[in-house]
């Protein structure tokens, strides 16, 4: 299946870049490129991307605002140069799929669009401790007695996998720390995201932290 991307930049060259990056990868291709958030809105409806790649500050209408317009249809990756707590939280909350800096390389894009697809989520490892943190500070006062519930009725090699994946771990780097295979893997995420309800890996992170199963 060919991923179908939307670039939305307010600078051109930045737009171009992420373009040829995503062009050249034979799984994806590139439908739209858009300058502001209305822009951005209008490709969308036009073009029916699978996921949108969207900066923050844009005119007319900044990302996190476009995010939580269209996040319920597409699936949204936020790519931004502010490594900025409030920024991540709110993508995160407007239901984006993932949260890049700028920097982080050609091959965390390509990754971050392929999660997106997948119903998993990808941060910039810059990023990551600090959510986790966030998450883990608030846990104990927000976490609703169904969560901690439901990781607790976990089995213990779920358990296991959860911890990694809220550690920030591949399902390549777990199966090599469990000796699983990579399909044993996958199979225990996407019964732990059944399990407690969660869209995708950045949510079990959460509800491992907030249970208090991290500390």
């Amino acid at each position: 299946m060919t991923i179908r991307v939307l670039v939305a930049d307010d600078q051109e060259m930045v737009r171009m870049g992420f373009a040829m990056i995503l062009d050249a990868a034979p799984d994806i291709d590139v439908v739209a490129q858009a300058a502001d958030g209305v822009q951005a809105i209008e490709a969308v409806r036009a073009h029916h991307p699978d996921v949108a790649l969207l900066d923050i500050r844009m005119p007319r209408l900044d990302g996190l605002e476009v995010c939580a317009r269209i996040s319920a249809d597409t699936r949204v990756v936020i790519v931004t140069t502010f490594n900025d707590d409030d920024y991540v939280d709110t993508a995160l909350a407007n239901g984006a799929s993932g949260f890049l800096l700028k920097d982080s390389g050609p091959d965390l894009l390509l990754a971050a669009v392929r999660a997106a697809v997948a119903g998993d989520a990808l941060i910039s490892p810059e990023l990551t401790t600090g959510l986790l943190r966030r998450t883990r500070e608030t846990g104990a006062r927000r976490a609703p007695a169904e969560i901690t519930e439901a990781v607790g009725a976990l089995t213990p090699r779920e358990l296991d996998v959860t911890r990694l994946v809220a550690a920030g771990a591949t399902n390549a780097e777990i199966g090599t720390q469990l000796f699983l295979s990579l399909g044993t893997v996958k199979t225990h995420v996407a019964n732990i995201q059944r399990r407690l309800a969660a869209r995708n890996r950045v949510e079990i992170a959460a509800r491992a932290w907030q249970s208090g199963l991290m500390d």
